[in-house]
């Protein structure tokens, strides 16, 4: 009994040292965390240069006189201009310019973030010389070579002196060759000889007399036509000068004629 007694005592105690424990602690308010802190702000962006994205001449050399083109492309900017007399100009364009020596263009851009530019040159060269026209150089002809080239034998018929039709044509177009031979400065002084020739048959006496007739009937021909006579003589080789040997009527013909020669 004794023993129970000490123990509810004990457990009393125990309950009083708790309790008086308990009353003599002091009760802590809990706090509210504090708020996060502002989320930072940016600062603006400073304002950009305009972009001038090109800006070209072409071609970049030009003869005198021709034209070049300027083109060129702009952003961001409120005012374009170009120097050397342009002024202002679109963002984006071209214009042609025609510069009269060695040339630089600038270009501007302003915009609220500053200004911008840019440079092209036109190499201007002056234009080619036309060609200088060389001389014509004259090859002086001899008279040989002139009466060969232009002047030409006229032909007869057997054992005549007549001027037939055809020779007529010839007389008349040596006529025009001769005068235009007398008239040369080169060939001043320089006489033309009327050859009379004819084919193998026949004397020799007969050929000459005959081939004498047909050079004087083609001189006196081309007096007709105005031929100066005192530069024209006459001669007659007769059957001497043979241009054809076989005894056929046409080779015969070849050697019935006149034929003129410088002297």
């Amino acid at each position: 009994m004794k023993r129970q007694f000490v123990n509810v005592a004990l457990t009393a105690a125990c309950a009083l040292a708790l309790f008086g424990t308990a009353c003599g602690k002091k009760t802590v308010a809990s706090s509210a965390p504090p708020p996060p802190p502002p989320a930072p702000t940016e600062a603006p962006k400073p304002a950009e240069k305009p972009v001038i994205s090109a800006f070209t001449a072409e071609p970049s050399t030009v003869v005198k006189g021709s034209p070049s083109t300027l083109r060129w492309s702009i952003s961001g900017a409120s005012d374009v201009s170009i120097d050397q007399g342009i002024g202002s100009v679109q963002a984006s364009g071209t214009r042609q310019v025609y510069p009269s020596n060695d040339t630089t263009y600038t270009l501007i851009a302003r915009g609220v973030g500053g200004t911008s530019s840019m440079t092209v040159s036109v190499r201007v060269t002056a234009p080619e010389a036309p060609p200088v026209a060389k001389p014509t150089v004259t090859t002086r002809r001899s008279a040989s070579e002139f009466l060969s080239q232009e002047v030409q034998d006229a032909y007869f018929d057997y054992d005549s002196f007549s001027i037939r039709d055809d020779a007529r044509g010839v007389l008349t177009n040596d006529a025009a060759a001769i005068k235009r031979f007398f008239s040369d400065d080169n060939y001043t002084g320089t006489s033309i000889v009327i050859e009379g020739h004819c084919d193998e048959r026949g004397s020799d006496a007969y050929n000459v007399a005959l081939g004498d007739k047909r050079a004087q009937a083609a001189m006196d021909f081309l007096k007709g036509l105005g031929v100066a006579e005192n530069r024209l003589k006459t001669v007659s080789f007769g059957k001497e000068r043979q241009t054809c040997s076989e005894a056929t009527e046409s080779c015969w013909q070849q050697n019935r004629r006149v034929h003129f020669a410088a002297q």
